[in-house]
Parts: C-alpha cells; structure tokens; sequence
C-alpha cells in the first residue's frame, strides 16, 4: 500500500448502504485509529455542513469537511471554520432555479454555505431535507428571495435523475458542473469534488498521489480521477467499475487494512 496522509470519502452510498441512515460505530472507531496514524479523513459529499456534522457526531470535530460537491470545505472544530467556498453567478443560477420548478415532477433545493432554501411544491420535501437529509432548512416563495450566494443547485426528481437530467442538463452544462447525485438528486455547480479536495490538499500540504478516495456515483468521479489511490463501490454502475479497477464492498472493511 503506498503512502496515504488522507482519505476522501462519498457518503451516500458509500459509508451508508442499502438505505442506511446511521453510520456503523466501527466507522468512527476506525477514524480514530487512523488520525492517531497521521492519516486525515474528510467526508466528500453532495451533503451540507450541518447534515454531515450529525452523521459523524462522535468525531465531529477532527474532520475536514467537503460539502456541497466540492463547493464548499471546512476544517476541523466546532464549529470549523470555512475554508473555501465557490459561488454561482446569481443570475444564471436563478434561471436555473426557475427551469427546476417548471419541470414535472422535481423539486428544487438552494443551497448557501450552511443552508438549504426550499420553495415547495409539496410539503414532503421539507420533511425529506430536514428530517431524512439532515440539513439546515429555510422556505421561500422564490428563488430570488434567496439572501446569500447559492454554492449549488439540485433538482429533487421524484421520478428519478436520469429522468430529468436530459431536460435540464444539456442547456446548463456549459455553465455549471452538472451530475447524478443519487438516484433522485441532480446537482448543478461551480465546483466539484476533484476542486474542493485539490483546494484541501492545498491547504494541508499535500499531494493528491497521497489520497485515498472512495466513491460509488458520477458527482464523485473528478476526486477518483484525481487521486493516486481511487476505489469504487461493487454496487456502483458499471461502466464506473470498469473504470476503476480497485473495488470495495465494504468502506469499514478498506479502513482497517490501512
């Protein structure tokens, strides 16, 4: 095994599997033993700040974090302080935001540094954000209402993302990063995770040959392709897997051979 100082790791499913909503507590344990080796872990995830703080609330405070697909990154502490953040221009982005809430069947979700602004069309979204996702929430009547930089934009596609992507990607792509999150989410950026782990890496003085990354959908394909040590999910698509040679079932079961 080469020299590996960080691991960057995608959340939803990756650490959390088949509609897992806690992380295991060998997780955590791992975590620890791995920091008190000089190796640094930090979630990579299209998830907000506040959302990941709860999942890993045991060891909250020793992470680095990369939230929002890249766009936004913290560093340890309580709370830690903003790093880097990279913002879209406000006026393409509320026609953005426009276009998600005219297409049938999504919902929009606006996203600041630590909060989410919502204007439903049904109810459910506010509860799936808060209450399932984890997140800081605020509702408005309008996109244009929004009060601080959007970091990222996403479409919650009831039916699926691959449904809505090829409405609303093709006009978009030139301006914003756009990828399937999950099988629902489809997110718009400045930034992606390959920028906000390059910028980490930055920071603390390191090499991306020196990080570990691990990752299972599209949204994490920039970090995987970045880094000296890229792993996949077995239950990623697979044209994914064939691209990436080096599997993993099992996060925990990868941590512990470190």
């Amino acid at each position: 095994m080469p020299v590996i100082r960080l691991i960057a790791c995608d959340v939803d499913g990756t650490l959390l599997r088949d509609g897992q909503t806690k992380l295991s507590s060998q997780v955590a344990e791992e975590i620890v033993r791995l920091q008190a080796k000089g190796i640094l872990f930090c979630p990579a995830s299209g998830r907000q700040y506040n959302s990941l703080r709860k999942l890993f609330a045991p060891v909250a405070d020793q992470l680095y974090y990369i939230c929002e697909n890249g766009a936004v990154i913290f560093a340890p502490g309580s709370p830690g302080k903003l790093l880097a953040k990279e913002t879209m221009e406000r006026a393409s982005a509320m026609e953005l935001c426009r276009d998600i809430l005219t297409a049938d069947q999504c919902e929009i979700v606006m996203s600041g540094v630590n909060l989410s602004y919502l204007c439903p069309k049904d109810p459910d979204i506010v509860d799936h954000v808060r209450d399932v996702v984890g997140n800081r929430v605020a509702l408005v009547n309008r996109p244009e209402e929004v009060p601080e930089d959007l970091v990222k934009v996403s479409a919650y596609c009831r039916q699926s993302a691959r449904s809505a992507e090829p409405l609303l990607a093709p006009k978009w792509s030139s301006r914003f990063r756009t990828a399937i999150a999950g099988e629902q989410w489809l997110d718009f950026t400045v930034a992606d995770k390959g920028t906000g782990l390059r910028s980490l890496c930055t920071v603390l003085g390191i090499t991306p040959r020196e990080v570990l990354a691990i990752g299972d959908n599209y949204n994490d394909l920039p970090m995987l392709e970045l880094v000296g040590n890229p792993y996949i999910m077995e239950t990623a698509a697979e044209d994914l897997r064939r691209r990436f040679p080096r599997r993993c079932t099992r996060v925990e079961d990868l941590l512990v051979r470190l």
